[in-house]
């Protein structure tokens, strides 16, 4: 499933993007099919030790050979991004389907990241599709996640995004 910046386009206010993020719905034990993958998409892994740092980090990153088009392949194990994954929403990209994430998990996502450019595409997300949202599904899962150790002020990033409602 797309994430990041391209799912931003997608759902928030456009924004320059310079690398595509993808959740992939399996663990590193899967690295090997994963590696395959980017062989047969001329994809270049960037890490010079991958399997130390996917152990470690979770992501491989890679870039494209021809291009140089960066590509982050996120490793995802936990109950809440295989739900993500299977609300995707399927998006018709040239001659391909590409699944992305839904705003609500876009929301979810650049909350739980955090960083002030994260913020500002949750603002995005919810200026432009605000009413639309599943605000329930958003409030139970950013209340699961603000249960973990350093992400406890989520919820009071969440109801300021939801004041962006009424700042319309």
């Amino acid at each position: 499933m797309i994430i990041g910046g391209q799912a931003v386009l997608l759902h928030g206010e456009p924004r320059l993007t310079q690398d595509v993020d993808i959740t992939l719905g399996v663990g590193p034990e899967h690295l090997p099919d994963v590696l395959d993958v980017c062989e047969a998409l001329n994809l270049e892994p960037l890490p010079e030790d991958v399997q130390d740092f996917v152990q470690s980090t979770f992501v491989l990153p890679a870039a494209d050979r021809e291009t140089g088009i960066r590509v982050d392949l996120i490793f995802s194990t936990t109950p809440y991004e295989a739900e993500a994954i299977s609300r995707a929403e399927s998006v018709d990209v040239g001659e391909a389907i590409v699944p992305f994430a839904t705003a609500e998990d876009l929301i979810i996502h650049k909350l739980f990241a955090g960083r002030p450019r994260d913020i500002e595409d949750a603002v995005g997300v919810v200026r432009r599709k605000g009413l639309e949202l599943d605000w329930d599904y958003i409030d139970r899962w950013v209340a699961e996640f603000a249960l973990v150790p350093g992400r406890e002020n989520l919820i009071d990033h969440l109801e300021e995004l939801r004041g962006e409602l009424h700042d319309e």
